[in-house]
């Protein structure tokens, strides 16, 4: 596993670094996310990666909860190890895409009570909520 360090680089034009999609891809649960550039705190989602890219679903769809934040303001930040990285929140639109989210879903989260969790995320109201984590950069 790559060590947690202060600050991972960044592939420019492409999305998140090897790097960091290592560290990612060796968590076997979630990811601490940031909605909005206001006094948000950090907290835990279920995330995965398809074809390098980090896409999450909200669960709840909760009022308040990050999910409509992003929608409000799709700029936010991830945590990886120790270093926290900005990122834009991208609404997923591919039917084909959502498909493998789906998939990545089902086989990342397939024990014990994340079975049913993982099934509820497939659903249509949570299908509906997929987005796409990319590396904000000024300018």
């Amino acid at each position: 596993m790559v060590p947690r360090g202060e600050t991972y680089s960044m592939n420019p034009g492409r999305g998140f670094s090897d790097e960091v999609l290592d560290v990612l891809k060796n968590r076997s649960k979630g990811i601490r996310v940031r909605a909005g550039t206001g006094k948000h705190r950090f907290i835990g989602i279920w995330f995965v990666i398809v074809a390098d890219r980090i896409f999450a679903r909200s669960w709840s769809v909760k009022p308040d909860g990050w999910y409509r934040t992003f929608l409000k303001e799709p700029r936010g930040a991830i945590q990886v190890g120790k270093a926290e990285i900005a990122v834009r929140a991208a609404h997923t639109r591919s039917k084909r895409l959502k498909d493998a989210v789906d998939r990545a879903y089902l086989e990342k989260y397939n024990s014990g009570y994340e079975v049913r969790y993982a099934k509820d995320l497939t659903r249509e109201k949570s299908k509906a909520t997929t987005v796409e984590f990319v590396p904000y950069r000024d300018g």
